[in-house]
């Protein structure tokens, strides 16, 4: 199961910056990511639009949502390494 989702939408300048911290972090942990275009995607049933529109791009760890905005490459990391998520305070 991938533990990192990142949610994001085309024509996203900050999606391209945490796609990048992601695929770096997620290299170094050893730990796989998947993608979703929050305008493209509604398999989850959740409306991600509604949900996630004016925060993208957001990053969640096992489902607990750990940044949005400016994804933080450390939490990330240390998120990742630690035994479980913590949520976003």
């Amino acid at each position: 199961m991938t533990r990192v989702v990142l949610y994001g939408r085309a024509g996203c300048h900050l999606c391209d910056e945490a796609r990048e911290v992601v695929r770096v972090v997620c290299a170094e942990t050893g730990e796989q990511w998947s993608e979703v275009d929050i305008d493209a995607d509604s398999s989850s049933g959740r409306d991600l639009v509604d949900e996630l529109g004016e925060l993208v791009p957001v990053v969640e760890v096992d489902g607990v949502r750990q940044g949005y905005w400016r994804i933080d490459a450390a939490r990330l990391r240390r998120t990742l390494t630690a035994a479980g998520p913590r949520p976003l305070a």
